[in-house]
């Protein structure tokens, strides 16, 4: 059944293209039996004396050579395509009326149409014929060519062409392999018998021949030195549709002896042969790494700049300009204006105030003077560094931000950069991610800088030359804060015009005498875990951008650090500069106390209307109404100036709860975080000891303050203590204070910690548990001090005389035994009462 399906399919294709649907059953049999792969799929056409061949090609597109990549397509689609189509103008003609209309035109009697084979992937057909003794197959072919040529027949896909028929002199390989055509033929000389020799034909012979058939582009011969056999030699066609043409006609040609052929003569076989376009290029840049990889890391460096970095100053300009936020835009902004009267009325009736801004204006008033200076120092020239430094909680970000710059937030003009996400950014692609992130720094290609160090690894090992597409992260943030300060420096030149008295300033002098036109740079959490590793290439980074940024008059520069030490930072980046500082602490209890007031008064709608009597006379406000709230002035001074714990505690006040309660709860809540974060168990990442923890708690709980260099002389850090007690701060466990650069006191690092500190101290269970490991490792630092003299006794008594230079030296080490035990036994007894605690107590 699949053979009689495959016969109907082959029929209907030859029916379409020979005109002749039933004519000679004997005809059409012997057709489809060679098919695609010649007769009786032999890959040859049988011919003798009367029989010829002609190849007519451009019947079909060759184009669609890629449908044949399809192994069935050429079998089963393609001819139930043209069997659907056989009444349509499939292809540009049909070859056998060609051929019989040449005929009738030449008077060519007995012309007789034996079979045809279509080449599909060609585009062409072989068309077998017939013919008497009186007529040759050169007056058919003369016959066919004055036909085309006079009617000229061209294909509808392409109106350029001609459909061209040429004689077939040798003998064609019909083949259905997948081979495709192309321009290139290769020719190879073979021998017509076996055990003979084959001449090798000149470029002027293989001229002759298959010129004929189209323009040729060269003719390339085989290597004098070549020992490949058979030899050949390579035909380049200006077409590949007259490459086609040669292929089929020439294949298998004897060539002679009077032609060149030799004795015996000499077969051609043609086969298609892919040429390689731009191999040289390929084989250039492959041949000479050494050149091309500096000059493509070039070229990928000039698109960079040409291309992105624009781009990127664009996008850092919409950032900070916020150019592209629909708050901004002129649609929105117009709606809100429509809409301001009846939110304002909402307001009105509702409320909805923030209670925390009534008590927070009590803390801006105070800080007025601070405010107005940051102001001030923004109108001068200087170019130099504006310091805000103070703990954690003491409202640096919200005294800048949201009051000294208030108006220039308003016009757009402040870039607000965070160095906490670029500091707790883990690798060098999460690290250039946030710092762009912070700037708004657009395209940009972190994860190229892992793929790029594993190119120039590899081409420097293959070439011996680096490429250069790998940067360092620090030639990243370089690259990011340069693209900053270009979109800082267009911010603050824009709306320079012609027009000014200074317009004949220069760039650089328009910025020096106008320091109100400069943007602002708020640096947030400057120094924020610096000292982690890789931190201080973070820091230095950013600071000698910042120093670029005012000595160039581009930008005002404001850090917001809680590090005392940050002179050592910054001084490296401007070293002959000295720095505007403003240091904010906690608020003083006069302060603090008119906050919390302030924050129980602010109330809601509702309340305020359950204050007034019948009378409509106003009521006293709640500071005034509630008796408890006498007992701030004895519970404020433990709490300190804090602002995150003077708003926690109105909150709770605010919830019904009298002070000293909520001072109290807010004290066990601040001594349970301490034991849970500070003296658990240790873990890895922690760079201090449980009972380096312990003895500042149990120290500060008695003093307000301690020496620094008294801590370092204790037993818990004798080793590594300057390490642990920098690390203790950076957890806020402590705040180290310092003069000139140099610690001297140690203090909690929150003023609620000092009474949370006594609270802990006077756990019986947790400090006799505490203590007892504090006395466990100085009873083990005496007994390696002993073993130490011990062993120290131990090779001066084993000297052969005891010189008496050596008694003091004995004496010493007696002595320095005998009050390491001293200390063990009196350490030991405490340790034992320590023990009876845990024992008897829950």
């Amino acid at each position: 059944m699949a053979q009689k399906r495959a016969l109907q399919r082959l029929s209907a294709l030859s029916a379409h293209l020979t005109g002749t649907r039933g004519v000679n059953a004997a005809v059409v049999k012997k057709r489809w039996n060679s098919g695609e792969a010649g007769e009786n799929k032999t890959g040859h056409i049988q011919t003798n004396n009367l029989q010829s061949v002609l190849f007519f090609n451009n019947l079909l597109p060759v184009n669609l050579q890629w449908l044949f990549r399809i192994p069935w397509t050429l079998e089963k689609t393609f001819p139930k395509v043209l069997d659907r189509n056989e009444t349509s103008s499939i292809s540009a003609v049909n070859p056998v009326k060609v051929l019989e209309e040449a005929a009738k035109a030449k008077n060519i009697p007995e012309i007789k149409v034996l079979e045809v084979l279509p080449r599909l992937k060609e585009g062409g057909a072989f068309v077998k014929f017939s013919h008497n003794e009186s007529t040759t197959s050169d007056a058919v072919s003369e016959a066919v060519r004055e036909y085309l040529k006079e009617n000229k027949v061209r294909p509808w896909w392409d109106p350029l062409a001609r459909v061209k028929a040429k004689l077939v002199l040798g003998k064609p390989w019909v083949e259905d392999l997948f081979r495709l055509p192309s321009p290139r033929l290769k020719v190879e000389f073979l021998p017509s018998q076996p055990g003979a020799e084959a001449a090798e034909l000149s470029q002027e012979q293989l001229y002759s021949f298959f010129r004929p058939y189209g323009k040729l582009l060269d003719i390339i011969a085989q290597p004098s030195d070549s020992k490949v056999l058979p030899r050949y030699a390579y035909l380049d066609f200006a077409q590949k549709r007259k490459a086609i043409m040669a292929k089929n006609c020439m294949h298998g040609y004897t060539v002679g002896e009077a032609q060149g052929g030799g004795k015996l003569g000499t077969i051609f076989r043609l086969t298609y042969e892919k040429k390689a376009r731009f191999g040289w290029i390929k084989d250039w840049i492959f041949g000479h790494p050494r050149l091309v990889i500096p000059a493509l890391a070039a070229l990928v460096a000039g698109i960079t700049v040409s291309v992105f970095d624009p781009l990127r100053t664009v996008a850092i300009k919409a950032h900070i300009t916020r150019a592209f936020h629909v708050e901004d835009n002129v649609v929105f902004r117009w709606f809100k204006s429509q809409g301001e009267d009846l939110i304002s009325k909402v307001k009105a009736l509702q409320k909805h105030d923030d209670p925390g801004d009534a008590g927070m204006q009590v803390v801006w008033d105070d800080r007025k003077p601070q405010i107005e200076q940051i102001q001030a120092w923004l109108m001068e020239t200087a170019d130099t560094f504006i310091v805000v430094q103070g703990p954690r909680g003491a409202g640096k970000k919200e005294l800048v931000l949201d009051h000294a710059l208030k108006h220039k937030r308003e016009a757009h003009k402040v870039l607000t950069l965070d160095c906490k996400p670029i500091q707790e950014a883990r690798g060098d692609s999460a690290t250039i991610n946030a710092a762009a992130g912070q700037v708004g720094y657009w395209p940009v290609f972190s994860w190229m800088n892992s793929i790029s160090g594993l190119i120039d690894l590899a081409a420097q090992g293959a070439a011996g030359v680096k490429t250069g597409f790998s940067e360092t992260l620090e030639n990243q943030l370089g690259k990011i804060w340069n693209n900053t300060a270009s979109a800082l420096k267009t911010i603050a030149l824009d709306g320079r015009s012609k027009k000014d008295k200074d317009a004949k300033l220069g760039d650089d002098e328009y910025l020096e005498v106008h320091p109100e036109r400069r943007p602002i740079v708020v640096i947030e959490n400057f120094l924020h875990k610096s000292n982690e590793p890789g931190a201080a290439l973070v820091y230095d980074k950013i600071a000698e951008w910042a120093a670029r940024l005012t000595t160039s008059n581009i930008a005002h520069v404001i850090f917001l650090t809680t590090d005392v030490s940050y002179s050592k930072s910054l001084g490296k980046a401007l070293p002959d500069r000295v720095f505007r500082q403003i240091s904010l602490g906690d608020c003083s209890p006069e302060v603090a106390k008119r906050y919390v007031m302030n924050h129980i008064d602010f109330v809601d709608t509702d309340e305020e209307d359950s204050c007034k009597d019948e009378e409509g006379a106003k009521k006293l406000p709640p500071s005034q109404k509630r008796s408890d709230l006498q007992e701030l002035d004895n519970v404020i001074g433990q709490l300190g100036g804090r602002l995150t714990e003077l708003e926690y505690l109105a909150r709770r006040l605010h919830a019904g709860e009298t002070p000293t309660a909520a001072v109290k709860a807010m004290i066990e809540q601040s001594a349970s975080e301490i034991q849970k974060i500070h003296i658990a168990a240790a873990s890895e990442e922690r760079q201090w000891t449980s009972q380096q923890a312990w003895q500042l708690i149990r120290n500060l709980a008695k003093s307000d303050a301690l020496r620094y260099n008294e801590v370092l002389l204790t037993d818990a850090f004798s080793s590594g203590g300057e390490k642990a007690l920098t690390a203790l701060e950076q957890a806020e466990l402590i705040s180290i204070q310092s003069q000139n650069g140099r610690p001297y006191s140690i203090k909690p690092g929150r003023p609620i910690y000092g009474p949370a500190f006594q609270e802990m101290v006077k756990d019986r269970v947790l400090a006799a548990k505490m203590d007892l490991s504090l006395l466990s490792m100085q009873i083990g630092a005496e007994n390696k001090s002993i073993d130490k003299y011990e062993q120290e006794l131990k090779l001066l008594g084993g000297l052969p005389s005891q010189a008496g230079e050596l008694k003091s030296r004995i004496y010493w080490l007696l002595g320095k035994i005998q009050g390491s035990q001293t200390k063990v036994e009196g350490y030991e007894k405490e340790a034992g009462d320590m023990k009876k605690v845990l024992q008897t107590e829950f």
